[in-house]
């Protein structure tokens, strides 16, 4: 088990199940449960496996490194509501190929709206990245190959939660606004709280304000503007993770792009999706508390 609950709050669990774990020799890789002003992870416990810890040499984080004795393995982590801030670390730059911005898209974003400050010059920023993009998961993200998040020229990419906050964090970042990105699972009220996979927004942090951009969900909802909140879309969410461009030496792992739903790794640093099912318990409760 890492961590030990000794809260006596209401508590909510996330399970994580990986499964065919006997059809590989790999390990699994998993994050460890981020708190955050809206909820406190206080533990993880594991079924069927042997768990120990890694260390992620950029942002400080620390991540479980699981070897399956069965078929499945199910991770708990357990959350309380309970606030506390966002981690420091997860505001700072740190160059690397998802993080770098083009001279291009530092020249876009010095132009938006440079009469306003603030809140709503974030927000200028928030729309016209949104504007920039359609939800979807193409085959090709516009960043593939490159060593810096490019400047999108005219007309509407697709592109997943991913895709759209990676090019959020660098125009805002090219602005000079503190900004995190912030991985975790939404559990969207319509399918009764399960997903299969990670889920990512993007955080500022300005005069000592947070304020929690869904741009992803802003998009498959037609909104005609972005708003910062956490959930525009009916449903739950839980932060396990934070930044892009990952560093683990202990796994040869250089420049992952981020911590998300548990994922298998080999010997030579080499990451493979895992089969996953991800609940939350309960689910109508965590629904009634956001």
């Amino acid at each position: 088990m890492i961590g030990i609950l000794t809260v006596t709050q209401t508590v909510y669990d996330v399970s994580v199940t990986v499964m065919e774990c006997q059809q590989t020799s790999d390990t699994i890789l998993a994050p460890v449960g981020l708190s955050t002003p809206h909820t406190r992870c206080v533990g993880i416990t594991e079924d069927n496996a042997s768990v120990s810890e890694v260390a992620e040499t950029d942002t400080g984080q620390t991540f479980a490194l699981i070897q399956p004795s069965a078929d499945d393995v199910t991770l708990r982590y357990q959350f309380t509501r309970a606030a506390e801030d966002y981690p420091d670390e997860m505001f700072v730059h740190r160059d690397n190929r998802f993080t770098r911005a083009a001279q291009e898209l530092i020249e876009e974003a010095a132009s938006l709206a440079p009469e306003l400050s603030g809140k709503a010059r974030i927000k200028a920023i928030a729309d016209a990245t949104a504007a920039r993009f359609t939800y979807g998961h193409p085959e090709q993200r516009y960043y593939d190959g490159l060593d810096e998040i490019p400047v999108l020229g005219c007309g509407v990419t697709a592109g997943s939660c991913v895709d759209i906050n990676t090019y959020f964090i660098a125009s805002l970042r090219a602005a000079v606004f503190e900004a995190g990105y912030v991985t975790g699972y939404f559990f969207p009220q319509e399918i009764a709280g399960r997903c299969n996979d990670m889920h990512c927004w993007v955080v500022t942090r300005h005069d000592g304000q947070y304020l929690e951009w869904d741009i992803a969900h802003h998009l498959k909802m037609g909104a005609s503007e972005v708003q910062p909140a956490l959930d525009p879309k009916p449903g739950c969410r839980f932060a396990v993770a934070h930044s892009m461009g990952l560093f683990i030496p202990a796994l040869n792992i250089e420049e992952m792009k981020l911590m998300g739903e548990p994922i298998w790794v080999d010997a030579h640093g080499k990451l493979t999706d895992a089969t996953v099912d991800i609940r939350p318990h309960p689910f109508e409760s965590a629904v009634a508390a956001e």
